[in-house]
């Protein structure tokens, strides 16, 4: 009982951040980090334990579903040279960078001083997404940064399982390589196969409690299939992911997809919170176990590596674009895919090097007698906290002296999509000429010449103003009906319901909002 009202605390707690968060234009997962390890410290902090293979599957799976969602495969094609430069080999130099590092500064071996550069090596998908949330930047530099944060975990993890099977056990280089390698292409394989087999199972599937609960179960069995199989689950949630993305938009209804929207933001909402308090109370016991000494040398020891992690993407952006700079002024042709032009957007990339979930959990998952564990798991806490109060609370600052707009290329894309399917509507319409024809041809009229502006292509049109205003009087009433008894709460949740989508239907997309008439 204990355990739980101290969820329901920490769940207040961080709605309170959240808040407070968006009031100061700053991103929740930096004052979240704050907040773990402030609770940390406290006497009274609850003592949480949890199983360390639990915690990938618990924090990781929904998370990085819910990321690779989002993500456009075309993107990725468009930006695949400075994600791959990003994605696998700053990891791999970071990894390297770090090791070294712990193997000399902190006497770790060899697999324990790799296994501590995997496990920090990778800018977080969740912590990225977040803090750019809310900041207008052009659509090609996030679009480089939400690619990396997904695919780098891959890379990591391939490098994190290697050095802790050649920490704890006998590994071969020469004779284990192969297997990890065929176990990243089967898991390509076993993605694709299970989201196909996951559309093909859940097809007749309606109620929209049943649909979000089976993509939750489906998302953990994916992710714990491929364990049990020696598979990657990384790779195989981000390709399972992406290709329900692409398949289920048409054979989802739409009131499964926005209430399973709504349950997936809570969800990994949560999964943030409980992550960032956990790592924290397990920092605390850590250091709690430390000598004086031992503690102040610790601490120094996972300020360097903090160090180490932003210097090194900083100095890999800049050699990327010396590198490629040369290779720009011989074939001009290649400055946009190779993404060399804009030196503001270099900067903002290695400057968003947030750290997240990814780092917590695959720490916090070491076997409890793995070598050094205290201070990795240590280093891996400094490293997310610092990264994201560093880096996170000042990305704004730096945008704004940057002066990097966004350069307003999804409005635009948005704008040719509306006016297409406007059009469709209204060819779909000719030859009707019924007064219920003309009634909805001047809408979808009304909504095309809208979406024709390409700075506010999501507007509201004037009949959908009339509308909202409508529909507010609608729920006047229908509040003051039930006030009086003169209908059932079954009659009024019922009407509510209809009033809802009705308001949805005439609210602008993509930000819903109530507007004034």
């Amino acid at each position: 009982m204990l355990l739980f009202e101290w969820i329901l605390l920490l769940l207040f707690a961080a709605v309170v951040l959240t808040n407070l968060a968006e009031r100061l234009a700053v991103p929740y997962p930096s004052l979240l980090a704050i907040a773990g390890a402030c609770l940390a410290f406290l006497p009274f902090a609850p003592q949480i334990v949890i199983e360390p293979e639990l915690a990938l599957a618990l924090f990781i799976a929904p998370a990085l579903l819910d990321a690779a969602f989002d993500t456009s495969p075309r993107d990725l094609a468009r930006n695949i040279v400075p994600i791959v430069s990003l994605a696998v080999l700053a990891v791999i130099v970071t990894t390297a960078a770090v090791a070294y590092f712990g193997w000399r500064a902190a006497g770790l071996p060899l697999g324990a001083a790799i296994a501590l550069g995997a496990i920090v090596a990778p800018p977080d998908a969740v912590a990225a997404s977040e803090v750019l949330r809310r900041l207008r930047i052009p659509q090609r530099v996030g679009l480089v940064l939400q690619g990396e944060s997904l695919l780098n975990d891959a890379t990591a993890l391939f490098i994190y399982r290697g050095a802790v099977a050649a920490a704890i056990s006998s590994f071969s280089f020469t004779r284990d390589t192969p297997f990890l390698l065929l176990a990243a292409v089967g898991s390509l394989l076993a993605g694709y196969v299970l989201a196909r087999l996951y559309l093909l199972v859940t097809a007749r599937v309606r109620d929209a409690p049943s649909s979000t609960v089976l993509q939750f179960v489906a998302t953990f069995g994916v992710w714990i299939l491929s364990e049990h199989l020696l598979l990657s689950p990384i790779i195989t949630v981000v390709v399972y992911a992406m290709t329900l993305a692409r398949a289920a938009p048409g054979r989802l209804e739409p009131r499964l997809r926005i209430s399973s929207y709504a349950v997936w933001e809570t969800a990994v909402f949560m999964v943030n919170v409980l992550a960032f308090v956990l790592m924290g109370l397990q920092a605390r016991r850590i250091i709690e176990r430390l000598s004086p000494d031992q503690m102040w040398t610790s601490l120094l020891f996972a300020l360097g590596v903090l160090g180490i992690v932003i210097v090194v993407r900083i100095v890999w952006i800049l050699v990327y674009r010396v590198v490629f700079a040369g290779i720009e002024r011989r074939r001009p042709g290649l400055a946009r895919r190779l993404g060399t032009r804009n030196p503001r957007g270099a900067v903002v990339i290695a400057w968003s090097g947030m750290r997240g979930l990814v780092t917590l959990a695959t720490a916090f998952a070491l076997p409890p007698d793995f070598p050094g564990r205290d201070l990795i798991v240590l280093c891996a806490f400094c490293v997310v906290l610092g990264t994201l109060v560093i880096q996170g609370l000042t990305l704004r600052p730096l945008l704004l002296l940057l002066r990097l707009d966004d350069d307003g290329s999804v409005e635009r894309e948005i704008s040719r999509a509306r006016v297409a399917v406007m059009q469709a509507a209204l060819d779909s319409l000719d030859g009707d000429k019924s007064p219920a024809a003309n009634t909805i041809r001047e809408q979808y009229a009304a909504a095309r010449k809208v979406a024709e502006d390409q700075h506010e292509p999501q507007a509201a049109t004037k009949y959908d103003r009339l509308r909202l205003r409508a529909i507010r009087a609608q729920r006047d009433e229908l509040n003051r009906m039930r006030t009086r008894g003169e209908i059932g709460d079954a009659a009024f949740y019922r009407l509510q319901e209809e009033l809802d989508w009705s308001e949805l239907d005439a609210a602008p997309a993509g930000s819903f909002q109530p507007l004034t008439a």
